[in-house]
């Protein structure tokens, strides 16, 4: 199947003939080669991290029928044409379940994140565990890692790539500190782009 446009396999040969990162497995490199595409930098490897099997991981779980779960709606659109083209997988964005209004001391998205993390984990089973994307949400990353301190069930894998200045470094830092699957851009870089980028390589890796 070809799933892929001559512009994007020449841009791949491009970033190939300049990358030189043997630390990283061959699920790794792609990930890492995807982000580099998406955002035109090549210095965005010193940043990138991977918990182990991380990748394999996450490619096992789609292949499972595991679902993916986004924090925009600008991430799911961007993750939807390739599920579609891949395994079919179901996309979802936490603010489908988000109230119209913030409450005091949260936020739409963590709001939404935690009726969509309650509604879909009576829905999945341990290995069907949703991919969860943060491309623009910290404060919904920390609800998460409270939930599963809590005892809820575990993601499959979580993007951790929230973008911007406020509680980003602190979430960033303390799923550093977990042993859930991960693949994270430290600092304070990330996004929408980022993050739907990275699944959008296991998905492709996953046929």
């Amino acid at each position: 199947m070809t799933i892929d446009h001559p512009i994007f396999l020449q841009s791949l040969r491009y970033i190939r003939r300049r990358l030189h990162c043997t630390e990283l497995d061959g699920l790794e490199t792609q990930v890492l080669e995807r982000l580099i595409h998406s955002s035109g930098d090549f210095s965005i490897q010193n940043d990138l991290k991977f918990s182990p099997n991380a990748c394999l991981l996450g490619v096992s779980a789609l292949q499972a029928g595991a679902p993916i779960l986004t924090d925009t709606f600008m991430a799911a659109a961007a993750v939807t044409p390739m599920a579609s083209k891949t395994l079919k997988t179901a996309v979802h964005c936490m603010l489908d379940w988000a109230p119209s209004k913030d409450e005091k001391g949260s936020t739409r998205t963590a709001l939404g994140l935690e009726k969509a993390w309650n509604d879909l984990s009576k829905k999945t089973s341990r290995h069907q565990s949703p991919l969860v994307l943060f491309g623009s949400a910290p404060k919904a990353l920390e609800l998460l890692l409270d939930l599963i301190s809590e005892g809820k069930n575990k993601p499959s894998l979580i993007i951790g790539m929230p973008v911007g200045f406020i509680s980003v470094l602190e979430s960033k830092k303390r799923l550093s500190k977990t042993d859930l699957p991960q693949i994270r851009i430290d600092g304070h870089r990330g996004g929408a782009a980022m993050a739907s980028a990275t699944v959008n390589a296991l998905l492709r890796a996953s046929l």
